[in-house]
C-alpha cells in the first residue's frame, strides 16, 4: 500500500495527496509501457501484479508492522490499514475523475479494444486509476494476511491465486455494484443500471475474468457525465472498504483455525493419533467444509514442524475406516483423554456438532475411558 502516516488527519491531506500523486506518476509510466494487446488481452493485470508485489513483499512483513505499530493488536492495525487504504482510494478517485469522459469509456469497451497508447490522455488516466486501485487493494489484502500471520508463499501459484481471489473477490465486486445505486444521486441511478445492463463493455468479455471484472468496475466512473468526480470518489472508497473487509473476514478466520491447530499440536502427547482422530471426526458426516479443510491442512503442517511427524498412510487414505482408528487407540498405552478435547474442537471448527459427529465422539469417549 502507498506509504503514509497511519494516523494522518485533516492536517495531513496535503502529504497524503502528494503520496497519491507520486504513486500515480509511477503507474503512468507503467501504463505507457504497455502495448495495445496488453489491455485487450488482460495481460496488464498479470504485469501489474508482478510489479505491485515484487518489491513490496520484500519489505512489508510481520516485523515491519511490529515496528510501525508497537503494542497494537492485529485487529486494530487491520482496521487502520483498511481506513487508510479507503482514504487514499478516495483521494485518487478525485484526482483521476476530471479527465474521464463517456467517449473514453465507450472506446475502451469497443470491439477494437484500443490501448492507452492509441487513446487520448483521458484514457491513460482511466487505466492509471484502474492500476492504482488494483495495486492498492492487492497490497491491502497482503497486509491483512501478514497481520493475521496467515502464511502465503507468493512463489506458489496456489497461494498467489488465493491472494488474488481474496483481494478481488467477485462477491466483493457484486456488493460494490449494488452499493453504487445507493451512493449516487437518484437522478443518476437509472443510468448506472442501464450502463451495467447495456453493451458498452461487450468487448471486455474477451479479457480474463479478473481483469474483466476490474475493468467493468472502473469504467462505470467514466460513463456518466457531470457526476464523474463524486462518483469516482465514492466508488474507489467503497470498493476498497469492501475488499478490505472481505480480506479481514477471510484471513482472520484462517488465523483462528491456525491458532486452534497450533494449540492442539502443542498440547498433544499423541500427535500422529491426533491426526487420525481429527480426520475421522471431519469426515464423519460425509461433508468436508472449508474450515475443516483448512484445519486439517494446518494441523498436518504444524505437527510436521513441531513433532517431525509425517503420516504417509493417512495421506493415502481415501475412505477412512473407523475400525482402523479404534485399533490404533487400543494399541496405544496411556491416558488418551486428550483426544476427546481434540474431537470436540475439531467438530465445532465449522459450527455446531452434527449428529454423526456426536456419534463418533461418543464412541471415542467410551474407548478412551476403557483405556
Amino acid at each position: 500500500m502507498t506509504e503514509a502516516p497511519i494516523d494522518a488527519g485533516d492536517s495531513d491531506d496535503d502529504a497524503a495527496r502528494k503520496a497519491v500523486e507520486r504513486e500515480r506518476a509511477e503507474l503512468r509510466g507503467f501504463i505507457k509501457g504497455l502495448n495495445p494487446d496488453d489491455v485487450k488481452s488482460g495481460d496488464w493485470f498479470t504485469k501489474l501484479v508482478a510489479q505491485a508485489l515484487s518489491s513490496y513483499t520484500s519489505k512489508v512483513d510481520w516485523q515491519y508492522f511490529q515496528e510501525e505499530y508497537k503494542g497494537v493488536p492485529a485487529d486494530g492495525i487491520v482496521e487502520q490499514r483498511i481506513t487508510m487504504a479507503s482514504r487514499y482510494a478516495a483521494l485518487e478517485g478525485g484526482l483521476s475523475a476530471g479527465a474521464y469522459t463517456a467517449a473514453v469509456a465507450a472506446t475502451i469497451g469497443s470491439v477494437g479494444g484500443a490501448s492507452p497508447l492509441t487513446l487520448p490522455a483521458a484514457a491513460v488516466t482511466l487505466m492509471v486509476d484502474l492500476a492504482y486501485i488494483t495495486q492498492l487493494q492487492l497490497r491491502l489484502a497482503y497486509d491483512i494476511s501478514v497481520l493475521y500471520r496467515v502464511p502465503l508463499d507468493l512463489d506458489d501459484p496456489d497461494d498467489m491465486w488465493k491472494l488474488i481471489r481474496v483481494a478481488f473477490t467477485i462477491k466483493g465486486g457484486e456488493l460494490a455494484r449494488e452499493g453504487i445505486t445507493k451512493s449516487v444521486p437518484l437522478v443518476v441511478r437509472p443510468l448506472v443500471k442501464k450502463f451495467y445492463s447495456g453493451g458498452v463493455l461487450a468487448a471486455a468479455k474477451n479479457l480474463p475474468v479478473v481483469g474483466r471484472h476490474l475493468l467493468q468496475r472502473n469504467v462505470i466512473k467514466a460513463a456518466i457525465p457531470l457526476v464523474g468526480i463524486p462518483l469516482s470518489v465514492v466508488l474507489n472508497r467503497y470498493t476498497t472498504l469492501v475488499a478490505g473487509r472481505h480480506a479481514r473476514a477471510v484471513f482472520r478466520n484462517e488465523a483462528r483455525v491456525i491458532e486452534l491447530a497450533e494449540r492442539l499440536s502443542s498440547q498433544s502427547q499423541y500427535p500422529q493419533l491426533m491426526l487420525w482422530v481429527a480426520w475421522l471426526v471431519i469426515t464423519a458426516d460425509n461433508k468436508i467444509g472449508d474450515d475443516e479443510t483448512l484445519l486439517m491442512k494446518h494441523l498436518a503442517r504444524i505437527v510436521r514442524v513441531q513433532h517431525q511427524v509425517v503420516d504417509d498412510q493417512l495421506a493415502n487414505v481415501v475412505d477412512i475406516d473407523p475400525d482402523d482408528v479404534w485399533k490404533r487407540l487400543d494399541a496405544e498405552p496411556g491416558d488418551l483423554t486428550e483426544l476427546l478435547d481434540v474431537a470436540d474442537r475439531v467438530a465445532t471448527v465449522d459450527g455446531d456438532i452434527t449428529a454423526r459427529e456426536k456419534e463418533v465422539i461418543a464412541e471415542l469417549h467410551d474407548r478412551c475411558r476403557r483405556a
